[in-house]
């Protein structure tokens, strides 16, 4: 009995050792063509990036003025979000994902067949993430990504050919539509450790805050009595000299932001300069708002709690609330009872 076990346990392994080599993907080790024969990740100048929601972010290198762009790759100038009037992009969040796309392999096929494009969000109609990028030389590419059968491998699919295979090198999360992922967020950024004066307007009114020589902020018109709440002075500070951005917008003025009559206005001066924030209109469904600095010539959207200081405050809100005195017990007499008759 014990060796008849043994034979049934043997044929057991055999049939898992079977059933991976058949129905496995080819592994990257049986080597596999390169998806993009001769392609670099430095030949890549423009890319679309599209999700399965219909977002979608655009990224261009733009040419050199001096020389122009070659199929050689010459040329080249610096990446920019060209849907928001070529708001500068950082080259080293994206040349990551160009080495990834330009790594590509055929080495580990799923499948031939059409039909199984849908199943495998691979389908020009039913992706997870498509790429759209195009090389010096003109040529054009759209690259699909789709799902994923286990942790860190992705489906892919070059647009025009049958084949979907399987990567563990790039995935969706590497394709983000945010175009946070692919600039410098900071769109204000001052030291407040130098500001001297900062003024802020809103439809609760004016409130023009100083700070002397010891480093302490005062109020103007701060009455006798009343203690300004330094903490909220600080929070003011902080807001209005550090402004992360959601996604910039351009340069074009548009009446749609609200900024010929903006919610909060304030005016920060360091030194001998002088930076003014404007806050326009808010989203209804994401809750950020339009922001314009006068330091930069872009219009952008910014969180709500980034800017929500700037817009509700009022003038109470900077002061120190008065203490509620505790009220005093009443003195009960050693003679007095509590009982009924």
């Amino acid at each position: 009995m014990k060796r008849h076990n043994q034979i049934l346990a043997s044929i057991l392994v055999i049939q898992i050792v079977l059933g991976v080599v058949v129905f496995w993907p080819k592994s990257a080790a049986t080597g596999g063509e390169p998806l993009f024969p001769d392609l670099e990740a430095g030949d890549i100048v423009s890319l679309t990036i599209t999700d399965a929601d219909g977002n979608g972010i655009a990224l261009a290198q733009l040419p050199s003025p001096e020389v122009g762009r070659g199929a050689g790759g010459e040329g080249r100038g610096d990446w920019v979000l060209p849907d928001a009037d070529d708001y500068p992009a950082k080259a080293d969040k994206i040349t990551p994902l160009l080495e990834k796309i330009a790594g590509l392999t055929t080495g580990r096929l799923v499948t031939r067949t059409d039909a199984s494009h849908k199943r495998l969000q691979v389908a020009p109609d039913d992706f997870a993430s498509r790429i759209k990028f195009e090389t010096a030389d003109g040529t054009k590419h759209a690259l699909y990504l789709g799902s994923s059968p286990s942790y860190g491998a992705t489906h892919f699919r070059l647009d025009g050919q049958s084949e979907t295979y399987l990567t563990s090198d790039v995935s969706t999360w590497d394709a983000n539509t945010s175009a946070a992922s692919w600039i410098d967020t900071s769109y204000v950024s001052l030291d407040k450790e130098r500001l001297t004066r900062v003024t802020l307007e809103n439809g609760n009114g004016t409130f023009v805050f100083t700070r002397d020589d010891a480093g302490e902020w005062t109020l103007a018109g701060l009455e006798a009595g009343e203690e300004l709440a330094s903490g909220k002075v600080t929070t003011l500070v902080n807001r209005a000299t550090s402004v992360t951005l959601l996604r910039p917008l351009g340069t074009e003025e548009d009446a749609a932001y609200g900024l010929d009559d903006p919610l909060a206005t304030v005016t920060l001066e360091i030194d001998d300069e002088t930076v003014t924030l404007q806050v326009g209109a808010q989203d209804a469904d994401d809750r950020s708002y339009i922001v314009k600095s006068s330091a930069s010539p872009y219009y952008v959207r910014v969180a709500e709690h980034n800017v929500k200081p700037l817009v509700g405050n009022r003038r109470d809100d900077f002061l120190e609330l008065p203490s509620t005195p505790t009220p005093e017990p009443t003195p009960t007499s050693a003679g007095d009872t509590n009982t009924e008759e």
